[in-house]
């Protein structure tokens, strides 16, 4: 019988250790320059982010998870340092040495990838149903994201988020109503499209006039150099939805026989879109971070407006030769609630702890060769930011959370 083989010895079980930990630091720098990538590929969808974000948070989780059986503190949290600017305060790096950090940070541009990712689909010539649907799934999806980062991310961080931050609870908050908003917005556009009721489509415009009120007050005590722009946004959106209410307010209105009411409805409808059009031009006259839409030159903007007029005409030849009603002083009050079409943020879950890492690999880290420190010095410097890809939307969607 030949002799056995001599057993493994420890210092070869060792290196094969150390090449695993040096495999997994490779294979996490690798799938995040991957994920960073795809931020910028104009082919990219739905399926294929998921699969890279799914990637690269399977392997970062083996930094924040507790991986040796207890509820100690993942050693390997604070190891690394991360780097990232913000969407509202120009390229002045934000740094932590903290994977949470990196985590929120990743989620967040997720988040405004899907944004981004809808207001592409959203700007083609003809928007097929299917190409709605990603349009509407992808503004939840975001609306989750960045709900997720505030409820789940932000209270485990070392260092809270300064004010005006990308991380910063005000400016999360806002990001997931406006998300909302704009996903309602589809909704609203089909039902009209599919000519249902008024008194829902009512309803649904007074919902999504109600969310851009409701982000526009969020952003009041931030300092307005670099919420002005997104605020005027938020209060053109608010007035050209309430048109849109008083408008087919004004319909149902008229339906049940109350035609001086419909008549001062389609009034007040005149009234806000004439507001929504100058709160455009302010909008694109004042400075601010983030690209310039032009809801003002959307089809969907300038057909509100002649509908109102030709409504409004409608109402006023009928009450002339039929009803002979009253106009009232006052605009009608509106108590509108809609039981369909309401959007909520779709919730989001992080992919299970990759199947890569093990007790076993998580003890061969040695962080007493890294930094000590868990909180980076942040070193005050100007960053270039991601290059994207000039895509000029065949139509302007007049969409402005990406």
């Amino acid at each position: 019988m030949p002799p056995l083989p001599p057993p493994p010895s420890p210092l070869h079980a060792k290196a094969r250790l150390r090449r695993r930990v040096t495999h997994r630091l490779s294979d996490l720098r690798s799938t995040r320059i991957k994920l960073l990538e795809l931020f910028t590929d104009v082919n990219c969808n739905m399926e294929i982010m998921k699969s890279a974000v799914d990637g690269y948070f399977s392997l970062l989780q083996g930094f924040i998870a507790s991986l040796d059986g207890t509820t100690k503190e993942n050693k390997l949290r604070f190891i690394q340092n991360f780097k990232w600017t913000d969407t509202l305060q120009g390229n002045t790096v934000s740094a932590q040495q903290d994977a949470i950090f990196e985590l929120a940070s990743m989620e967040f541009n997720i988040a405004l990838w899907h944004t981004k990712y809808a207001s592409r689909l959203a700007g083609k010539e003809d928007v097929t149903v299917d190409e709605a649907k990603d349009v509407h799934r992808s503004l939840r999806t975001a609306a989750g994201i960045f709900k997720h980062i505030k409820d789940n991310d932000v209270s485990r961080l070392v260092t809270m988020p300064e004010k005006g931050k990308d991380l910063e609870s005000r400016v999360l908050d806002t990001y997931v109503v406006q998300c909302q908003a704009e996903a309602q917005e589809v909704t609203i556009a089909r039902a009209i499209e599919l000519k249902h009721n008024p008194g829902l489509i009512a309803a649904l415009a007074y919902e999504t006039a109600i969310f851009y009120q409701k982000a526009d007050h969020i952003l009041t005590t931030l300092d307005p150099s670099y919420t002005g722009k997104w605020r005027k946004y938020l209060q053109l959106k608010h007035s050209f939805y309430l048109a849109y209410t008083y408008c087919y307010h004004g319909q149902t209105l008229l339906v049940s026989d109350k035609c001086g009411e419909a008549i001062r409805s389609l009034q007040e409808a005149e009234k806000y879109y004439s507001k929504a059009e100058t709160l455009c031009q302010e909008y694109r006259q004042t400075k601010g971070p983030g690209s310039t839409a032009k809801p003002s030159e959307h089809l969907f903007f300038r057909k509100l407006g002649a509908y109102v007029r030709n409504t409004l005409e409608k109402c006023q030849r009928e009450n002339g030769f039929i009803y002979f009603q009253k106009v009232p002083p006052e605009a009608p009050q509106l108590e509108l609630k809609a039981n369909y079409g309401l959007v909520d943020a779709q919730p989001w879950e992080l992919p299970e702890l990759g199947a890569m890492w093990s007790q076993e690999l998580y003890a061969a880290f040695d962080i007493t060769r890294g930094p000590k420190d868990d909180k980076a010095k942040v070193k005050e410097e100007e960053v270039k930011p991601v290059k994207e890809p000039d895509l000029k939307p065949q139509v302007d969607t007049g969409c402005s959370v990406s």
